[in-house]
């Protein structure tokens, strides 16, 4: 097969499955993974795809800024695959007597179905439904960050809420935004970006739930830089274009697998 049939032959994947990984595509063309890299770095500066760290995904428009909440069924779904895929990886770091925070958003909460069972642990939230969720177990000690209840909302995120989360000492800040660009992480609102530098300088380890969807866009508000995150989970339909920008500010990433999400970073060389 001539090297333009078979990147068409990838093009026809692509619009059939919304995304290809580059170790099938390798199988499929009996070629080296090396080779199919290639293909997809061609393939991206024609402009027909992004490459991402485990193969591609089409090329979309960038997301809008979302400025008004999700509803709570849809905030707190079932979440995607590597949405889980990065709640569950980022769990996994919880140990024995931590003191963590975990805040309202929709990857957090995804963190509770993986939390550890086996260990006490303390957890500081200022989510109502994270709070309602984990009060009744038993290895957990859980506390909910007080402040002024929005209409509407979830999570609290006033002065009070800042001033509170000040008073704790966290061994893990659980964090994430509406958008993770080379500025840093990013949110809808000030009061949200606030909240998310209260958690980060009382954290001895600041951890942020990054999936694809988010790397890229820049919201209004910016919350921390990058340089102050100690470690950023993503998956691997993260753009590696970004994911290279990242790293060469020392950023730590890894990727969550989700084939084996318990197995926890993916290896493209698999």
């Amino acid at each position: 097969m001539l090297a333009e049939e078979r990147r068409q032959r990838i093009l026809e994947l692509l619009a059939k499955d919304r995304r290809v990984v580059a170790k099938d595509l390798a199988h499929l063309f009996r070629l080296s993974i090396d080779s199919i890299r290639r293909d997809l770095t061609i393939m991206e500066d024609q402009g027909l795809l992004q490459k991402t760290y485990g193969g591609a995904i089409p090329l979309t428009p960038p997301p809008k800024v979302r400025t008004l909440a999700q509803p709570r069924s849809i905030r707190y779904g079932d979440g995607a695959l590597h949405q889980n895929a990065i709640s569950q990886l980022a769990a996994s770091y919880i140990h024995k007597n931590d003191t963590v925070f975990i805040g309202g958003a929709g990857i957090q909460y995804g963190m509770l179905k993986y939390l550890p069972e086996d260990i006490p642990f303390t957890v500081v939230t200022n989510s109502l439904a994270i709070a309602e969720s984990i009060r009744n177990l038993p290895h957990i000690d859980a506390y909910l960050v007080g402040g002024k209840l929005r209409s509407g909302g979830d999570s609290i995120i006033d002065t009070i809420a800042f001033e509170m989360v000040g008073k704790f000492n966290f061994d893990i800040g659980f964090v994430t935004g509406g958008g993770i660009a080379l500025n840093g992480i990013s949110t809808a609102t000030p009061e949200g970006a606030a909240l998310t530098r209260a958690v980060a300088e009382v954290s001895r380890q600041c951890i942020c739930l990054a999936p694809h969807e988010k790397i890229g866009v820049k919201m209004f508000a910016t919350s921390i830089p990058l340089q102050q995150i100690d470690l950023l989970i993503t998956d691997q339909g993260a753009p590696e274009k970004a994911i290279r920008e990242f790293e060469s500010l020392s950023v730590n990433v890894i990727f969550a697998d989700e084939e084996y999400p318990s197995g926890g970073i993916y290896d493209e060389s698999n």
